[in-house]
C-alpha cells in the first residue's frame, strides 16, 4: 500500500528529532556531572588542611603557670592550726604548700585561692617563714609566727628550759626533775598553784607539795579534779593534744614513773604517734613508742588532756 505523504514525513521528523534530544540530554548530563565534579574540586583546593604549617597545633592546651598574690591571714600561733588563704591565679591543682620546710595540710583548692591549715613552726620557734606553692610564681609571701595562746606559751617554756633549769625560780629536784618540769610549763601556760599543788623557794631553798614533784601525787590531784583534766589511755592517742600530760607507768604497778609535756603528733587513729618534752631524761621530742618498747619494754603510757 502506497504510504501516505503526511505519513511519512511525520515518521521522518520523529526519527530525526528523538537522536537529537537524546544527544541534547546527554550533554546536558554532562555538564552537570563536570559541574559537580568541579565544585567538589575546587572546594579542596579551598580548605585549610588540618595540622597546616602555619598553625601552632596545641598551643591552646599548654597548662597554665600557678601565681600567688597574698596571704588572708599572715600571722599566727606557733603551735598551728591556722587557716590561712592563698590567693592568685590557676590554683586549683595545687597539690603541695610548705612553710618554711613544713608542709601545710591543703583544705581546700580553687581557681583564684588555695586554704590551707598553718603547721606548727620548727621547734615552735617565733619569726618569719615563707610560704611557698609548689610550682607557683608571683609575690613573695612570708608567714609569721607568734606567741599568740596558752599552749604557745607552754611550748615555748619547754623548749627554751628542757635543757638546762631555771635555777633562779624553781630549782632542780635531784635526779627526779620531770614533774617539776611539767609543772613549771603548767605556770607558763596560765595555770595558777593550790593549796594542793605549789612550789616556792626560799633562801635557795625548795619547798613544794607533793603534786609538784611527784608524779603519782600528780596522778591523784587530776583525778580529784575532772574539771581540769580528763584521763585517757594509750588507746586513745587520737584525742590527745599539744600540750597535754603524758605519764608512765615503767613496770605496771599501778603508780606513776615518769611525767612529761606532749609537743609532737603525728598520724591520726591507731597510727598516731606522740612525743614529748621532759627532764631526768631530757628530750624535746621524745617519742612515747621508744619509751615504752626500747627504754622500757613493757611499760605502759597515759595521758591527761588538759580543759584549761
Amino acid at each position: 500500500m502506497p504510504v501516505h505523504p503526511a505519513w511519512h514525513l511525520h515518521f521522518r521528523t520523529e526519527t530525526f528529532l528523538l537522536p537529537v534530544a537524546s544527544r541534547r540530554l546527554s550533554r546536558l548530563r554532562a555538564l552537570v556531572v563536570v559541574g559537580v565534579i568541579g565544585v567538589a574540586l575546587t572546594g579542596c583546593a579551598t580548605a585549610t588542611p588540618a595540622n597546616s604549617s602555619g598553625a601552632s597545633s596545641g598551643s591552646d592546651d599548654a597548662p597554665a603557670t600557678p601565681t600567688v598574690s597574698s596571704l588572708t591571714t599572715a600571722s599566727g600561733s606557733i603551735v598551728g592550726g591556722t587557716s590561712v588563704t592563698i590567693t592568685g591565679t590557676d590554683l586549683a591543682g595545687t597539690t603541695a604548700v610548705t612553710f618554711g620546710t613544713t608542709a601545710a595540710p591543703i583544705t581546700a583548692a580553687k581557681a583564684d585561692s588555695v586554704t590551707v591549715t598553718a603547721p606548727a613552726s620548727a621547734n615552735y620557734v617565733v619569726g618569719s617563714v615563707p610560704v611557698s606553692v609548689t610550682g607557683a610564681t608571683g609575690t613573695a609571701l612570708a608567714y609569721d609566727y607568734q606567741v599568740v595562746t596558752p599552749i604557745d606559751k607552754q611550748m615555748t617554756y619547754l623548749m627554751k628550759y628542757w635543757t638546762t633549769r631555771n635555777l633562779a625560780k624553781y630549782g632542780e629536784i635531784g635526779d627526779n626533775d620531770c614533774v617539776n618540769f611539767t609543772s613549771q610549763s603548767l605556770i607558763a601556760r596560765g595555770w595558777t598553784m593550790d593549796d594542793d599543788w605549789w612550789h616556792n623557794q626560799d633562801g635557795g631553798t625548795n619547798h613544794y607539795a607533793n603534786a609538784w614533784a611527784s608524779s603519782t601525787a600528780m596522778m591523784h590531784y587530776f583525778e580529784d579534779r575532772p574539771e581540769m583534766a580528763t584521763a585517757l589511755t594509750d588507746q586513745q592517742r587520737d584525742k590527745v593534744a599539744i600540750g597535754d600530760i603524758v605519764q608512765f607507768d615503767w613496770d605496771n604497778s599501778g603508780d606513776r614513773d615518769h611525767t612529761g609535756v606532749v609537743t609532737r603528733i603525728e598520724g591520726s587513729g591507731a597510727a598516731t604517734k606522740i612525743y614529748f618534752a621532759g627532764h631526768t631524761l631530757d628530750s624535746d621530742f621524745r617519742s612515747v613508742d621508744t619509751a615504752i618498747t626500747t627504754d622500757h619494754p613493757g611499760a605502759t603510757a597515759y595521758y591527761w588532756h588538759l580543759l584549761k
